[in-house]
């Protein structure tokens, strides 16, 4: 098979509210009139050669049943594509044989839950469909262009002229004002610290000037294709709370290998209007503690590359130094001084860093010991047949 396109689209049941804390970003109410999905699958018929497509149907065990059958639904109105519905149904029959692969060592690392375990689930059903390639979109974005594909696919799984091979590229995205760099609006008070629009900016506007393909520090989730020789060797982490994305870069460089930037390759990001909240920031501070801890662990082991932040300036380099401590800690105590959300930020700087530290120091090692499972695991879901017809019945 030449390539899958793989969607996770996330969605909250009729009893649950959406934006609740805890709750995935931009999920979309069961009875939402018109879903960010039906706009992504409809900008997609468009597409000249367009791979068959994986819907990642995340929601509560308990919605499984209504969800499936309003995703179904909206993948009926789009019979031009050849769309595969994959539910908590489908992916425990998955993880079953991941389980079977390697017993009592991966918990929910290949699952329908948490962001990297979703984004796993993804390689397990390219791998099971046999995808020599594996494009990664958001349900809240749309392709604009019949020629998506052919870009999808420039330079993906050649050489560049060093003889560096080109196994994983990211494009990007046009935001709703039809920018690909982000707001350059005057930091408040309470983003000061917490923004990473100058410097994502000033990587940004380098490589929308240079050559078509050029070495990545940025990964964009919605807009990113990986190569089976890439996919079938590194995981996703399942043990980073968000940012699961970038994160993949860093993997990738652990073990050798780059992401590669396409300037020419792009989709329109159009997602609901959002706000940060402090369960959202608190989120943020674990990641970002644990992301420092787990490179800094990785960077002692002789058998991996050194990923460091020097090698990742100016973007996103600062976030894994020492100064995230000094960026976490003033944006906590000015949030709350200056926010509605008093208590909830005052906590986070009382006691949500030290917790948020904890959690590195006890989970620093566990993507190491899940990723060292994962060839094997890839290579046993390869063209299953049993776990392939289970999911052309998902059609």
């Amino acid at each position: 098979m030449g390539s899958v396109i793989v969607i996770p689209t996330y969605w909250a049941d009729n009893r649950a509210v959406p934006h609740a804390p805890g709750a995935y970003d931009h999920s979309t109410p069961l009875n939402d009139p018109a879903p960010d999905l039906a706009r992504c699958l409809a900008s997609l018929e468009q597409v000249r050669d367009v791979a068959p497509i994986a819907l990642l149907v995340v929601c509560p065990i308990s919605a499984t049943t209504e969800v499936s059958r309003r995703v179904s639904a909206i993948a009926s109105e789009h019979p031009a594509l050849d769309i595969a519905v994959v539910t908590n149904t489908q992916a425990a029959r998955v993880m079953e044989r991941v389980e079977e692969l390697a017993p009592g060592n991966t918990g929910e690392c290949v699952s329908l839950r948490g962001y990297g375990a979703i984004r796993n689930m993804g390689l397990a059903v390219a791998a099971i469909l046999g995808a020599d390639q594996v494009i990664f979109l958001d349900d809240d974005e749309v392709v604009m262009g019949s020629d998506f594909m052919v870009r999808a696919r420039y330079a993906l799984g050649q050489q560049n002229r060093q003889g560096l091979p080109i196994l994983a590229k990211s494009g990007y995205f046009f935001n709703k004002s039809g920018s690909p760099l982000a707001s350059d609006a005057k930091a408040g008070i309470t983003t000061r610290w917490w923004t990473k629009r100058a410097e994502f900016n000033a990587w940004m506007r380098t490589r929308l000037a240079g050559p078509r393909i050029s070495r990545s520090n940025y990964l964009c989730g919605g807009c990113f294709a990986l190569h089976a020789r890439a996919y079938m060797r590194v995981s996703f982490d399942p043990f980073i709370t968000r940012g699961e994305d970038l994160d993949y870069l860093f993997n990738l460089r652990l073990h050798g290998l780059d992401v590669w930037f396409d300037n020419a390759w792009a989709v329109r990001h159009l997602p609901p209007a959002s706000t940060q909240h402090a369960p959202r920031f608190m989120q943020d501070v674990y990641r970002w503690y644990y992301e420092r801890a787990k490179l800094a662990f990785a960077n002692r082991r002789n058998d991996l590359t050194s990923v460091t932040a020097a090698s990742l300036m100016p973007y996103p380099g600062p976030w894994i130094s020492p100064e995230i401590e000094d960026r976490v800690g003033k944006t906590a105590l000015v949030r709350a001084i200056f926010t509605r959300e008093h208590r909830a930020y005052w906590r986070i700087w009382r006691h949500g860093r030290a917790r948020a530290k904890r959690y590195a120091e006890e989970h620093h090692d566990m993507y190491l010991r899940f990723q060292s499972f994962w060839p094997t695991i890839m290579d046993g879901l390869w063209r299953d047949e049993r776990l392939a017809e289970m999911l052309k019945e998902a059609r």
